[in-house]
């Protein structure tokens, strides 16, 4: 069981790693969801910047001690990401491109969200010829 919980905990980490990189995108249909977004971007900054520990490896390293395993690695990024994933030489520019893609995501969410009152006055005063 333990085996299987560490594995559901790993598919978590990936989706909310998916959800700080694109969630932006995401909020372009759902705008409430930007919210969800950015505070997942805020705790992945700070899991990756200061010495905070990340629940979800902390959770995922539980179940491996449950199975007699040690903790992952040099953790999540380390053991599943870097030289699998992609070369760990390629990381800045990485960054840089994660950075890109959540500004641009940002970017479309203000450009929808200024003009959604534009698109729904259309709508509501269209006028129907015969």
């Amino acid at each position: 069981m333990a085996k299987f919980l560490a594995e559901v905990t790993v598919a978590v980490h990936i989706l909310a790693l998916l959800l700080i990189g694109f969630g932006g995108f995401l909020a372009w249909r759902w705008p409430k969801l930007i919210f969800v977004h950015m505070l997942g971007v805020a705790w992945g900054v700070l899991v990756n910047v200061a010495p905070v520990p990340c629940p979800f490896t902390a959770l995922e390293n539980y179940f491996r001690h449950q199975q007699g395993l040690g903790d992952l690695p040099g953790g999540f990024n380390a053991y599943y990401l870097y030289d699998t994933v992609f070369p760990r030489a390629w990381l800045p520019v990485i960054g840089v491109v994660a950075i890109a893609v959540v500004v641009y995501s940002y970017v479309g969410v203000y450009h929808r969200w200024r003009h959604r009152d534009h698109s729904e006055d259309a709508r509501t005063h269209r006028v129907r010829l015969g």
